[in-house]
């Protein structure tokens, strides 16, 4: 069964879906599932006997992740929250509500305030429902049979546009025959990217959804962050780099199906194993081992800094270059020292910014590689059906640039959110040199132990600083409880005997305790 969604004639933002049976109908629900996030609201309207419980019953399940889960209906107690892995969800029947007025006395605002609200018989209480919603129209279809219905899916607000870009996904997984697919939200990382697996019985796939990115405001010569750091726009990075790393024998998702414009991808499903085990999570020490070998194979190569997208489009992969790796350093100056209660005055950042400025210049100097730029845990995948270096299933690199090959290697020993013990980290970093003096006995290794520290050191300066401001501008505070482990690092880095001026600039702006958490 393959949804088929049509937009209507006589309005732009909404669009008609038939479900000839109940299948149908809980169908969409969970194809509709992946695309709602905390704060959004769906009204239910339709006839008695529509079917807006059973809808609402479905989307409840899919969020849940859970097809048997227990979904009464809210008729009586007018409403039914539930606490999901997603978050809050709460189910309102407002048919016995006479007046809006009656909302507050039930606590209508405490209660839905952050979660997703599934609204039937909304009508009842339109003074309540906020301007940007998603509105579900289900109405009886009998040429098709008793059990058949339409919905009508209306967008208001810029919920016009995530309807508009939901039709599209749909027609893209469609035509990558992924259609009659269960669809099931992934867990996605800190970025605006959304995805889904699309499951049959004998095959899956990913949906990713990547809006373009928008730029920011300026904060340096006119140009936002994301420009500055060479931060991709597009899905095209993604795809050209994908191909290009499959090019050179490397593991990297096979793109199905792509709407470039839109920035939707229907892309190969590497699992959901990967190189870390247990609880809390820890290293897998031989699927580490792979994974640093991948790296020094991948920079022991000549790599082209133009990749392919389609025939006609090709994409340049921008160089990590002063402007780009002191930007990043700005972060910590920008969001973690505030978070830290720390203010510094012009001369003191101007003089950090020097120092970050004279030690990187052996890094701007070094000869470039491809640098993925997120080799860590959550981005490595393990392959156990494919053998040697085809074991590492890469993910997340559509941010990759030129620059020094010690950044990647940086990113996998010290990962940001997990542990790495130091014997462990000299281990991978120890291997690394090897693989590297095999193929080549000039690879300068004390010359590597140097860019190690130094890019180690300005990755977690980094880090702080987006991890601070992942709780403050985005509401993520879960990403504090990695801090930490992060000033561990860079104590760790600091202490490299090259790295001596920055250290002491470190401990005279930051909180004693942050060289000794």
């Amino acid at each position: 069964m393959t949804l088929r969604i049509t937009r209507r004639d006589d309005h732009p933002d909404a669009y008609d879906v038939d479900l000839p049976d109940l299948a149908a109908t809980r169908m969409l629900a969970g194809a509709l599932a992946p695309w709602l996030s905390s704060g959004d609201l769906i009204a239910l309207s339709g006839d008695l006997g529509a079917g807006k419980t059973e809808f609402a019953r479905a989307l409840i399940r899919a969020l849940a992740t859970d097809p048997e889960a227990e979904v009464p209906s809210p008729t009586f107690s007018l409403l039914i929250p539930y606490d999901l892995p997603r978050g809050r969800v709460v189910h309102a029947d407002l048919y016995r509500v006479e007046e809006p007025e009656e909302l507050d006395e039930i606590g209508w605002e405490e209660a839905t305030e952050g979660a997703i609200v599934i609204v039937e018989w909304p009508y009842r209480a339109e003074s309540h429902l906020p301007d940007e919603r998603l509105d579900i129209i289900l109405e009886a279809a009998p040429e098709g049979g008793a059990a058949a219905r339409t919905a009508i899916l209306l967008g208001r607000g810029s919920f016009a546009a995530r309807l508009e870009r939901f039709e599209a996904a749909e027609a893209l997984i469609a035509s990558a025959g992924f259609g009659a697919a269960e669809r099931r939200y992934m867990q996605g990382d800190a970025s605006s990217r959304s995805y889904a697996r699309l499951v049959l019985p004998e095959r899956s796939a990913v949906l990713m959804n990547a809006p373009r990115r928008a730029d920011g405001p300026p904060v340096k010569r006119g140009l936002p962050y994301s420009r500055l750091a060479h931060l991709a726009e597009d899905v095209s990075a993604f795809v050209a780099v994908a191909q290009g790393l499959a090019a050179e024998g490397f593991s990297a998702p096979q793109i199905h199906a792509a709407d470039l414009e839109r920035g939707l991808l229907i892309t190969e499903d590497f699992g959901d194993e990967g190189v870390i085990e247990g609880s809390p999570p820890a290293p897998i020490k031989a699927r580490y081992e792979a994974a640093v070998e991948v790296l020094a194979a991948l920079h022991g190569r000549r790599l082209p800094s133009v990749l392919p997208v389609t025939p006609q489009i090709e994409h340049v992969l921008p160089v990590y270059d002063m402007d780009a790796l002191l930007i990043e350093v700005e972060l910590m100056l920008d969001w973690y020292l505030p978070f830290r209660g720390v203010s510094i005055d012009q001369v003191v950042r101007e003089e950090g910014l020097m120092l970050w400025r004279n030690a990187l210049a052996p890094a701007v100097n070094e000869p470039q590689t491809w640098v993925l730029r997120d080799y860590h845990s959550p981005n490595l995948m393990w392959l156990e059906g494919r053998e040697g270096l085809a074991r590492v299933g890469l993910i997340d690199f559509q941010d990759a640039v030129l620059g020094p090959a010690a950044y990647d290697v940086a990113s996998l020993a010290q990962d940001a959110r997990l542990d790495i013990p130091e014997s462990l980290e000299l281990h991978l970093v120890g291997q690394y040199v090897r693989h590297r003096r095999g193929a080549d006995p000039t690879f300068d290794a004390r010359g590597f132990a140097h860019l190690y520290a130094l890019m180690g050191a300005q990755r977690a300066t980094k880090i702080l600083g987006i991890f601070a401001r992942l709780n403050q501008r985005d509401g993520k505070p879960h990403y504090l409880r990695h801090l930490p482990r992060i000033r561990r690092y860079l104590t760790r880095c600091l202490g490299h005997q090259e790295l001596g001026s920055l250290r002491t600039w470190y401990e005279a702006v930051l909180p004693a305790k942050d060289f000794h958490s």
